[in-house]
């Protein structure tokens, strides 16, 4: 179970027990192709970082390396996808101006917890 599911599954056990069935589900993998883009859904303002990761024009190592995000810059998360074993968050490195997808477990805190839906 990836680190994201974990430490957010108690709260959505507690909330999807409210929720009708249909909208209690897990969300299925969507990866985002190369060269997708989307809105910021996120609405948060972030001061987190990664360490040396690529931001890719798509959620997959096989899409265009866009820019690199390191920990000195602000980045802006807009929302995440599912592409296989992996959550990626399409983000705006604040710092550059560059606009990406980075995997989750390259993020200081393993990105957004807003589902994109695409």
């Amino acid at each position: 179970m990836k680190r994201r599911f974990a430490v957010v599954l108690p709260a959505l056990v507690a909330v999807a027990a409210s929720l009708p069935i249909a909208l209690a589900t897990t969300p299925a993998s969507a990866s985002a192709s190369c060269g997708k883009t989307v809105a910021d859904k996120d609405g948060g303002s972030w001061n987190k970082t990664a360490d040396g990761a690529n931001e890719r024009s798509g959620s997959s190592t096989s899409c265009t390396v866009k820019g690199i995000a390191y920990n000195t810059q602000r980045l802006d998360y807009h929302c995440y996808t599912i592409a296989g074993d992996y959550t990626w968050t399409y983000l705006r490195n604040d710092s550059t101006g560059v606009t990406g997808w980075v995997r989750d477990d390259l993020l200081s805190d393993y990105g957004s917890l807003v589902y994109c839906g695409f």
